[in-house]
């Protein structure tokens, strides 16, 4: 998309199952002051020419055949990032409604060249807005899955410290047991210092968070 006295020249792909047709739209297209870059009629094609020549608009008209359009829409939908035009020459619920399923942003009944600039000006609008928000939600959905990581990972941290605490303490009790003093007492401080590092690490983590110690402290009071 490029800057072209004050108006913006789109790269538009145009198709139609009708040749003669794609010819017209083309021709309309270019003399609204925006480029052509790809002109399709064939399902199997149309894919790859998008992901090619990457457009800024894609204008899809409705042929003979209902269901060759609605698989023009997917094919461009499925390979290129740009918003999807439906020209279509009466008013048709059924087919509108499946062709919204396949992606298009937008369709113009039996349009005359100013409606059909009127309609990429406000799909171009649409479709920036739809971009923003899809990136704030994939942004947020990133974040929330980090987060996820983050607690499993501490999860599993914790829970092998203290299976380490729970052996130090059986380690004890079996020495205490069998009359001995200094693996009992070795293994008694080794259990305290991985509690201490629960704790550190927890006390860390809240002050992380935005906690104060104050109120660290004041919970860990009412809670014992």
């Amino acid at each position: 998309m490029t800057e072209q006295g004050g108006s913006r020249r789109l790269r538009v792909l145009v198709a139609n199952q009708r040749p003669e047709r794609l010819v017209m739209l083309a021709a309309v297209i270019e003399r609204l002051g925006h480029e052509v870059v790809a002109q399709e009629v064939v399902v199997a094609e149309v894919g790859a020419d998008t992901a090619r020549v990457r457009p800024d608009v894609a204008l899809v008209g409705l042929g003979a055949d209902p269901a060759h359009a609605h698989d023009l829409i997917s094919a461009i939908v499925r390979e290129g990032f740009c918003p999807v035009i439906a020209l279509i020459p009466d008013y048709d619920a059924s087919w509108i409604e499946e062709a919204a399923r396949r992606g298009i942003f937008a369709y113009i009944v039996d349009a005359r060249p100013e409606e059909i600039q009127s309609a990429i000006d406000i799909t171009l609008g649409r479709f920036v807005e739809h971009a923003r928000l899809r990136g704030a939600f994939e942004l947020r959905d990133l974040a929330l899955n980090e987060q996820l990581e983050l607690l499993r990972a501490r999860q599993r941290l914790l829970v092998e410290v203290q299976d380490g605490i729970l052996q130090q303490l059986t380690t004890v009790s079996l020495g205490l047991r069998l009359g001995q003093v200094d693996e009992p007492l070795a293994a008694t401080e080794r259990a305290i210092e991985q509690a201490k590092s629960i704790v550190t690490q927890t006390i860390e983590e809240l002050l992380l968070s935005g906690a104060g110690l104050d109120d660290i402290l004041h919970h860990a009071v009412s809670e014992t």
